[in-house]
């Protein structure tokens, strides 16, 4: 049986991406989407006593008025959060998805995250959340907390969808871009997409037996692949050539092989998604 893959939409002007990458996910490899809205615990009606000290009379009014302003509040954030959900399902719809669940939870959208992971394939999520400013540098919080704290493969869609058939693997020999290689040879999502395995870099010889290695990996799953060396900064190199290649998806590690038991995104792969107009799949 298929696994579903999970798609988080906030309402923000990236939700419709990650609905239509999740349909052509879908489409694909014939997984089921839920789309998946959390009312985080910045938009829980207020606690704080706004009465101050007024006749008691005048107070027990004023307390009762605040608490059915609270409850009415709480109603609109969540029937908000239902109008997302059936606005993304109507994207889902069109685009010929039939197995389609929604729900809507409260709660840290991390926690929430990892309840609901386990019968995932993947977990869809944009650059950037509805409290974002769209400033180049900036990454959505929740991204960055999800990426640090889930087990699944992250798809960060990009602002817009476009239909994805040239990937790039950014390959440093590090235990999480072999998972990368391995996430591609296995998931049906790649096959007939055109991929290349780039490692940046000296060129050495553990940097040409890594490529090869991750060469024969994919071969051995039937996926021709291309392989390249380019000299430079990953940090820097890696996005540059994603544009001038003209690359659709870039599949990575999140974390690069020096990594010892951080607790923050490695350099590379924050500066990928900060500078990458193209969606970047993670791998743990």
């Amino acid at each position: 049986m298929t696994r579903k893959i999970i798609a988080l939409v906030d309402g923000s002007i990236y939700s419709a991406s990650v609905c239509d990458h999740a349909a052509w996910i879908s489409a694909r490899t014939g997984a089921p989407v839920e789309l998946l809205h959390v009312l985080g615990r910045r938009m829980a009606p207020e606690k704080a006593d706004l009465s101050g000290a007024i006749a008691l009379g005048a107070r027990s009014a004023l307390l009762e008025e605040l608490a059915a302003l609270d409850e009415q509040r709480a109603k609109l954030v969540a029937h908000r959060g239902r109008a997302i959900l059936e606005d993304a399902r109507a994207i889902l719809d069109r685009a010929g998805v039939t197995e389609i669940t929604t729900r809507l939870r409260h709660g840290d959208i991390v926690d929430t995250v990892a309840d609901q992971e386990e019968g995932a394939d993947m977990v869809l999520i944009g650059k950037r959340g509805e409290a974002a400013d769209f400033a180049k540098g900036h990454l959505g919080s929740n991204l960055e907390r999800i990426v640090r704290a889930s087990h699944k493969p992250i798809f960060v869609a990009s602002r817009a969808f476009k239909p994805i058939e040239k990937v790039l693997v950014a390959y440093d020999g590090g235990i999480s871009a072999m998972r990368a290689v391995e996430h591609i040879a296995r998931n049906p999502l790649y096959a007939g997409l055109r991929i290349h395995v780039v490692t940046v870099g000296a060129a050495t010889p553990d940097a040409a037996k890594g490529l090869e290695d991750a060469r024969a990996m994919l071969a051995a799953a039937g996926i021709e692949t291309a392989t390249e060396l380019i000299l430079g900064q990953p940090e820097t190199a890696l996005g540059k050539y994603v544009d001038e290649a003209g690359f659709d998806l870039v599949v990575m590690g999140a974390y690069g092989h020096s990594r010892i038991r951080s607790l923050i995104i490695g350099s590379t792969t924050t500066g990928m998604i900060r500078t990458c107009r193209v969606p970047v799949v993670l791998m743990r």
